[in-house]
């Protein structure tokens, strides 16, 4: 039940950032619910055909979709409600994809994948919903836009959840464990600014010079 919950609940999250990102490129109604659709189920049916689950829970019944389209429904109504439109989808991504890395992992588990493939299907139904959605409105994806720790925080959730577990926990502890360190450690990097490394140019420059001297030896 608490896994079903957390379903609809990322659903929910990942589908209203969906929607406000539609409202924000100006997109028809039909565009903003379909934006939010994928930005919603994307993610679980990336998850469910790994795990082999065919048809994906998505298109199994009513409900899945059906809270995409409440969530698109409410944002396209109450949108200006939201105040600034790109913190209120940085908020909801990242909520998303703590519930949905920790929820994605856990299902992982459920249908006896080993903990280091539940890390990675879960890292995948975090991350999937958001990068179509980025990818159909020709942006970036936030995963890995400007260096900014996304996967990183999704891959920290779904650890947490299978080493919790893996050691005992429920399935609500588990979840609750998972979701709320990946959400807060992408909102917690968001806020103090920090990036993922990159080669300094200098020493790349400098090992360019090394082998060319060494290519003319």
């Amino acid at each position: 039940m608490l896994l079903a919950v957390l379903n609809y609940a990322g659903i929910a999250v990942f589908a209203a950032s969906g929607a406000l990102i539609g409202v924000r490129k100006r997109l028809d109604l039909f565009g903003v619910w379909t934006l939010a659709a994928l930005t919603g189920v994307g993610g679980g049916v990336a998850r469910d055909v790994l795990l082999g689950i065919h048809p994906p829970a998505s298109f199994q019944g009513w409900e899945n979709l059906t809270t995409a389209t409440i969530a698109a429904a409410f944002v396209f109504v109450f949108h200006p409600q939201f105040g600034r439109l790109k913190l209120s989808v940085v908020v909801l991504d990242a909520i998303g994809m703590g519930v949905f890395s920790a929820a994605g992992a856990l299902t992982a588990l459920h249908h006896d994948a080993s903990p280091f493939a539940a890390a990675l299907i879960g890292i995948t139904a975090a991350l999937g919903g958001g990068v179509l959605r980025d990818i159909l409105v020709n942006e970036v994806p936030l995963l890995i836009q400007e260096r900014d720790l996304y996967a990183i925080p999704a891959l920290a959730g779904a650890g947490a959840t299978v080493l919790a577990s893996y050691w005992g926990a429920t399935d609500a502890r588990s979840l609750l464990v998972g979701a709320v360190l990946a959400t807060g450690f992408r909102l917690l990097a968001l806020w103090q600014g920090w990036r993922v490394p990159v080669a300094p140019e200098n020493v790349a420059r400098q090992f360019y010079r090394g082998c060319r001297w060494l290519l003319r030896r």
